[in-house]
């Protein structure tokens, strides 16, 4: 359905949306996206860098993940 829009059909979507919502609310809600936007790559970026962070530097005070498979289902795989 989306193919057959074609560049008239946008344009007519997009005066559409200008007049129901105006120019200025259309402007604002662009700029709250663009937040969001920066917002979630930040978030994707500093949760890289923790997880970058905890596998170069190994914590030595048994916090560490162990094996809790019972001996003898280990034994037996």
């Amino acid at each position: 359905m989306l193919n057959n829009i074609g560049p008239a059909g946008l344009l007519l979507i997009a005066i559409v949306v200008l007049v129901l919502f105006g120019r200025g609310k259309i402007a604002s809600l662009m700029g709250e996206v663009g937040k969001g936007i920066t917002a979630f790559k930040r978030g994707v970026k500093d949760q890289a860098e923790e997880i970058e962070n905890a596998s170069t530097t190994a914590p030595d005070d048994g916090s560490r993940a162990r094996d809790v498979t019972p001996r003898a289902e280990r034994d037996n795989a």
